[in-house]
């Protein structure tokens, strides 16, 4: 097997996790490790046993020892990122929301044709054991005609005012950072297009929505009711409804790893399906399945699928008046 040689941009949270989960995988390794600060870097290095450290993104684009690079920046920063990475010649996975609207989606697609590297959204949990069963259960009529969907994600970061979820210059916002689940998970289940979108927020002093509700119909006739969230919690659970029954989730909707059918006049069946270690494994076998085999974008996570997202949340953006500098005019 080809071995799959990984790079880091980022050292946050997100990007700990990522290192976590490329231990657990078999036929990659993680080369380097790039951040602002060489030391950030070197430190973040020593930690994961990764051999290369570098003080600025653009060391490591220029780095041969590389086949891709997994950008965990903040969302404004993985559209400039990622091309970067690509127009070195190096495929990317790119934390979600892969943009912060379609205007730098579209350049990100466009730049990974031009120089023919693979290029996927990060949405890890569409990837896990447990949505691909739900998925398949849905799918295979067992609650009916899907007719509804209901989602909310939602934490408390009132402790944490200066994170860049809260900053505009970021991308920041509920409905990008966690919103953006809502949505996917609402659009996996749904074999439609969207007919109509109704949103209303409550945005903070610096701008972004602190809270966000949403209601989609689609064109078959099916709603989706979706909350997302940053400084009050709500309950994680997800509902699928069909006309002859429904799936509702423990917790975390958008990667389960146990559910329950309620199928009518009959008893409820529950699943249990654990990540393969905390869930980001899945999508860097994809994400290296797709590298090794010369592919442009995944089958299962496409360009189409971030672009049907991205369409959504700059429609939210625009009904609730939260405008980022690097929206177009």
């Amino acid at each position: 097997m080809q071995i799959v040689r990984w790079g880091i941009v980022g050292t946050g949270g997100i990007a700990h996790r990522f290192a976590e989960a490329a231990k657990n995988v078999e036929g990659v390794s993680l080369e380097a490790v790039a951040s602002r600060n060489d030391g950030t870097a070197r430190q973040f290095a020593d930690e994961f046993g990764i051999p290369h450290p570098f003080g600025s993104y653009e060391d490591m684009a220029r780095f041969d020892g590389i086949d891709a690079a997994y950008i965990a920046t903040p969302h404004a920063l993985h559209a400039p990122n990622g091309m970067l990475m690509m127009n070195h010649g190096k495929a990317v996975l790119s934390e979600k929301p892969i943009t912060v609207n379609m205007l730098q989606l579209d350049e990100m697609i466009a730049c990974a044709q031009k120089n023919k590297v693979f290029l996927m959204e990060a949405m890890w949990a569409r990837l896990t054991p447990g949505t691909i069963k739900l998925l398949e259960i849905v799918k295979s009529g067992a609650i009916g005609e899907v007719k509804g969907i209901q989602a909310a994600f939602c934490y408390d970061m009132s402790d944490e005012p200066d994170h860049h979820a809260f900053n505009p210059l970021y991308g920041g916002g509920s409905l990008l950072d966690v919103g953006c689940y809502c949505l996917s998970f609402a659009s996996w289940n749904m074999d439609s297009p969207v007919a109509d979108i109704v949103a209303e927020a409550e945005l903070g002093p610096t701008g972004v929505d602190v809270h966000c509700c949403v209601l989609i119909k689609y064109a078959s006739g099916a709603i989706a009711s979706l909350t997302s969230a940053m400084l009050l919690e709500k309950p994680g659970d997800g509902y699928v409804f069909g006309d002859k029954g429904y799936i509702k989730t423990k917790d975390r909707f958008y990667a389960p790893q146990e559910f329950t059918v309620h199928v009518r006049d009959s008893k409820p069946q529950t699943y249990r399906c654990p990540f393969l270690g905390n869930g980001f494994e899945e999508q860097i076998i994809e994400s290296s399945r797709c590298i090794r085999e010369g592919k442009l974008e995944s089958d299962i996570v496409p360009h189409s699928q971030s672009r049907f997202i991205m369409a959504q949340m700059d429609a939210i953006r625009r009904q609730i008046g939260v405008r980022y500098p690097l929206d177009p005019a």
